[in-house]
């Protein structure tokens, strides 16, 4: 069901689009050869575009017939009409459009399929010149053939006169000077002979050529709204499904990111991350979006201009064309790709000084260190900016000089083409055309060479955003979860756990083994780096113990489901973390059926009530990103006000008494074991005062444990517990 959802969320899209730039693509062919049939024959021949009359005098019939040996396919290609056999609406309709017809009969050309009428075409073509040519007093052509003219008579009319052997000679000469000429020059004597026949007959050139440029330009503005319609809906259905692919890029990296412990955070960097999941993808849309509006589109317009150039004399100025293009998009591409490849590196280190400067901004100023910041930050910058800057100027060198071989190949063109018009070989729309069909091509390898200056960037971010995705995460589901224990809900068991960090030399923690029940509470305490707050993070598996086992609710936890563990626990980090929303959005974050009663409770145990109260909104007050328009002590309850609203079977604080007075500290603890006296508490505390009354008080030492019990008992059983003690209270405090 889901490969069937993929294929068809992109794959038919793509082959509609597909289907859409090639439809495109030929009505822009199209265009350029609609232009040269206008100047060609709408306007030089006077809208007469075929060789094939449509309409012939009985004379000029009977003399085509007997200069083309009585040609059967000609013969049976007209037929006559007599006026009087005629219906009166059919004689009215004919006499309009051919006028001779009021006075004489005339043969007028059946309907035939295209290739009938080309092979017609093709048989009476130089009968058809003779007869015009004899039909039009042509005085040199009577000086070579040694005849005189009578008057009332046409060269036409002495010529069919002779005996058949004169006259068979006299045809062969003409018609051996003739098949000499090339066939251009012989098409164009065949559209002038069939554009003086029609004069013969009364039709009105005039009307007849304005109707053929109509028709033609009629045709050209139906191919161009197409196209310009086609090209709509291809942006369209191209910005969606980029918009699309953006999309699921941007779940599946959050989704995996979501999924990483500490120590792949620690391999990527918070930096690089946000970089992958914006500017990446951001990337990887582009080259998509011109992945298929142009590499798609311009193949298609390059080869089908190609051919229709194919047999045009001036093709071989397109070959130069094309080796010059590609001798400057091989230096360009050699100088620019080693600087699109370093482009991400150098955004996630911009990245990276840019989130540490907004962050630590209290510290900066705190320390006065801006101007060093400021440079750090201009270091960057510079690199970057030095980087965009050699790119875009080479990229703005293509331009101007596509533009300037563009320009040479038009005067070569023109030069050349003026030369075959002069010598009758080509007409001037031919020429027009053959220069667009030119630029075509030009601009289809000029667009696929800038999706190609693109596309080492985009492989550069694909591969970025792969390395996410294929990233193998070290805290990972197990196929078959083992359900927790009910019966031991809420017991935690350490059996000699040891930890290292990736590439450390030495473990954090060595054969840590203890064990937490429901209803009480223990606490770890030791000095900085000893590893209590890493202790505690095993537990919800944001790492893995290298050895040993933890046990929780009756289940190793590697065998559990990870959702269903995290599920059981209230954490509340060192660092006290909020989100951006409200403070009832904060603290539902854990239970999403959280009640107004519920959160009132939360926030009472926390020690929050009284401040929250205070605002304006209540609950439904602002919270800013990361929690800044908040104290840090409002923060650290709101923090714990979240965990215990969800209500756990086990509450985890890692360090988060530190920003609370004597007071609240006091006041927050007595709520909170008596509120959650039948859940399991394990907190890290540097406090003696907040742990004093714990049940189990764990000592640790450089990872391992120095000492376990009560208060009282480890100020008799633990010297290191004692000097920790002593050096935060006096004696008789104790």
């Amino acid at each position: 069901m889901k490969k069937n959802n993929i294929f068809l969320a992109f794959v038919i899209p793509i082959i509609v689009v597909i289907g859409l730039l090639a439809v495109q693509a030929l009505c822009d062919l199209e265009l350029p050869s609609y232009t040269s049939d206008i100047i060609n024959n709408g306007i030089q021949q006077g809208g007469v575009d075929s060789g094939l009359p449509e309409v012939l005098t009985v004379d000029m019939f009977d003399a085509i017939v007997k200069i083309s040996n009585d040609d059967p396919a000609i013969m049976a290609s007209y037929d006559l009409y007599i006026a009087d056999n005629l219906s009166t609406q059919d004689f009215e309709k004919l006499s309009n459009d051919y006028p001779l017809l009021k006075s004489e009969n005339l043969y007028l050309l059946n309907d035939l399929t295209e290739e009938e009428a080309s092979i017609v075409e093709e048989k009476i073509k130089i009968p058809l010149i003779i007869t015009t040519m004899l039909y039009s007093n042509n005085e040199s052509l009577a000086n070579l053939l040694n005849v005189s003219i009578p008057e009332e008579e046409t060269l036409l009319d002495v010529v069919l006169a002779m005996d058949n052997n004169t006259f068979n000679m006299v045809i062969d000469s003409i018609k051996g000077s003739l098949t000499n000429l090339d066939s251009s020059i012989l098409d164009q004597y065949a559209i002038s002979s069939v554009s003086l026949i029609y004069q013969e007959i009364g039709m009105d050139m005039n009307h007849y050529q304005m109707n053929y440029i109509i028709n033609k330009g009629m045709m050209m503005l139906a191919i161009a709204a197409a196209g310009m319609v086609i090209a709509i809906i291809v942006g369209f259905l191209v910005a969606k499904l980029a918009a699309k692919i953006g999309y699921v890029l941007r779940s599946k990296v959050v989704r995996k990111i979501m999924s990483f412990s500490s120590s792949e955070f620690k391999e990527f960097g918070a930096s690089s991350l946000i970089t992958r999941a914006t500017n990446d993808i951001e990337q990887i849309k582009m080259f998509f979006i011109m992945l298929l509006r142009i590499v798609v589109f311009a193949p298609i317009m390059g080869i089908g201009a190609f051919i229709k150039v194919s047999d045009n004399p001036l093709n071989w100025i397109i070959g130069i064309a094309l080796i010059i293009i590609l001798v400057l998009i091989g230096i360009l591409f050699g100088l620019a790709m080693p600087k699109f490849k370093s482009m991400q590196k150098l955004i996630d280190k911009m990245n990276l000084v840019s989130r540490e400067i907004i962050t630590g901004m209290p510290v900066i100023r705190t320390f006065g260190t801006e101007k060093y910041e400021e440079e750090r930050f201009d270091k960057a910058n510079a690199k970057l900016t030095k980087t965009n800057l050699f790119v875009n100027r080479l990229m703005g060198i293509m331009m101007p000089s596509m533009m300037l071989v563009m320009n040479i190949i038009s005067i070569l063109i023109v030069w050349y083409g003026a030369k075959e018009i002069d010598f009758g070989t080509l007409q001037v729309g031919t020429l027009l055309a053959f220069i667009t069909y030119t630029m075509q091509i030009i601009m289809s390898f000029l667009m696929i060479s800038l999706v190609s200056v693109m596309l080492p960037r985009a492989l550069v971010s694909l591969k970025r955003i792969k390395e996410i995705l294929k990233k193998n995460v070290s805290i990972v589901e197990p196929e078959s979860p083992i359900p927790f224990k009910e019966n031991e809900r809420g017991v935690i068991e350490f059996k000699n756990v040891s930890f290292k960090y990736p590439d450390a030399d030495e473990a954090m923690l060595k054969n840590v083994s203890f064990k937490a029940t429901p209803g009480t509470t223990t606490a770890f305490i030791g000095s900085t780096g000893s590893g209590k707050s890493t202790l505690i993070n095993l537990i919800p598996r944001f790492f893995d113990a290298t050895s040993g086992e933890i046990i929780v609710d009756g289940v190793n936890i590697k065998d559990a489901s990870v959702v269903e563990l995290r599920n059981r626990i209230g954490y509340v980090p060192q660092k006290g973390m909020l989100f951006s929303g409200t403070i009832k959005s904060n603290l539902m974050l854990g239970n999403d059926n959280l009640t107004e009663e519920e959160m009132e409770e939360a926030a009472k145990v926390s020690q929050s009530l009284e401040f929250i109260n205070e605002k304006k909104d209540k609950f439904d007050s602002e919270i800013s990103q990361g929690g800044t328009n908040v104290s840090g002590g409002q923060k650290q309850r709101l923090s714990i006000a979240r965990a215990i609203a969800k209500n756990p079977e086990i509450y985890i604080f890692d360090d988060s008494f530190s920003a609370l007075d004597f007071k609240t500290d006091a006041a927050l603890r007595k709520a909170l074991f008596k509120y959650a006296k039948n859940a399991t508490v394990l907190i890290v505390a540097q406090r003696i005062s907040t742990i004093m009354n714990a049940d189990n008080i764990i000592v640790l030492n450089e990872g391992e444990v120095v000492g376990s019990g009560t208060h009282k008992e480890l100020l008799k059983n633990c010297q290191i517990y004692k000097e920790i003690a002593l050096s935060q209270l006096k004696e008789e405090e104790l």
